[in-house]
């Protein structure tokens, strides 16, 4: 799911997040390869706090500051993983059993590449996506990208 750097960043910042209390949900390299935008997204028991994020700013530039890992410019942005929560690890999945998720594959399973629906379950790295009554069983390893697919109740 995450790209070569991406990988290396998320692993160069895990031991110093575990230090601190924080959970990387994933990184993300947007934008142009001369001065690329790096999204660190975390999360914490509870959710996250505007202080929260503004520790976990300093500490991750500092870091990314000795790892220099695009020399010359970059724009750091940490932020929470939001509404539409991205799922990148089999315990990802397994926290957010029973809610809706959109996942994307890298290649066709079952003649799709796209699906939306229930998170049945995880085993063994396989994701059990109901979609619609149907049972999709899909690994971990094949999936490109996933999120929770966020809902508002309005009604309260």
């Amino acid at each position: 799911m995450l790209g070569k750097k991406e990988q290396q960043l998320l692993d160069a910042l895990a031991p110093r997040a575990a230090e601190e209390g924080v959970e990387i949900v994933t990184v993300e390299v947007a934008g142009a390869k001369k001065a690329p935008t790096i999204r660190v997204y975390i999360d914490v028991e509870g959710g996250v706090s505007f202080d929260e994020l503004s520790a976990a700013q300093a500490w991750i530039n500092d870091l990314m500051d000795e790892l220099d890992p695009f020399p010359g410019a970059y724009t750091l942005e940490v932020s929470s993983p939001g509404i539409d929560r991205p799922l990148r690890t089999p315990e990802h999945f397994a926290r957010f059993a029973g809610e809706t998720a959109v996942v994307k594959t890298a290649a066709p399973l079952d003649g799709r590449s796209a699906f939306t629906g229930t998170i049945a379950g995880v085993a063994d790295g396989v994701v059990e996506l109901d979609v619609d009554g149907t049972a999709f069983r899909i690994p971990v390893s094949d999936i490109k990208r996933a999120h929770l697919k966020g809902a508002i109740d309005f009604s309260s």
